[in-house]
Order: C-alpha cells, then structure tokens, then sequence
C-alpha cells in the first residue's frame, strides 16, 4: 500500500533537519525495513514536508516502531526539529493523507 503523510519542519530548523536525514541510524532503518516499509520518500517545499511510504501493513508498521528505542529517540529528535509531528502510536495510523486522484 501507499501512504501520504505530511509533517511541517520550523523555518530555522531546515538545515539541520536535512542534516539529520543524512544520518538516519542504521538501526533505524533497518527496523523501518523490517516492518514491512519498502519505499520511503521526503519531499520539502518551504517548510511542508510530505512523505510517502511503500508499506506492507501501515498500522503494522507504526505498532513494529512505536515503542522501539532507536525510533523514540529519533522522533524525541525530530519533535526539536518538527512544528507538524507524526504520531506513532495507533491513533498515528488515521494520519495519512486522502487520496483525491491517481493516474
């Protein structure tokens, strides 16, 4: 499946945001990986970022990352980064974008 997400990083917080995902923790994505995401794309305009995601099983993966301590610490990390969060918990699976159309 596909998901949508979007995420809002602070205007004085861009380069270091961008840092930051040049350095995602192996471990990190591995896990990512692991449960179940194939594909995970960011693209920023201004301070918007949307994300999409390959995943097997959305609410699967969220439930494989959410109490996972390399994902804790990095999301503690981007909450310093992040104005609009993700939410990794179950009521995080009801976040994605709607779909309007597809080609």
């Amino acid at each position: 499946m596909k998901v949508a997400l979007h995420t809002q990083v602070r205007a004085d917080r861009i380069e270091e945001y961008e840092t930051a995902h040049r350095e995602v923790p192996e471990e990190l994505t591995a896990a990512i990986r692991a449960a179940g995401v194939s594909e995970w794309t960011i693209w920023r305009s201004g301070t918007d970022l949307f994300h999409l995601l390959k995943v097997a099983d959305y609410p699967a993966m969220i439930a494989a990352l959410e109490k996972l301590p390399v994902n804790i610490a990095w999301q503690a990390r981007m909450a310093e980064l992040l104005d609009v969060v993700h939410d990794y918990s179950a009521q995080g699976t009801a976040a994605s974008l709607p779909v309007v159309w597809e080609l």
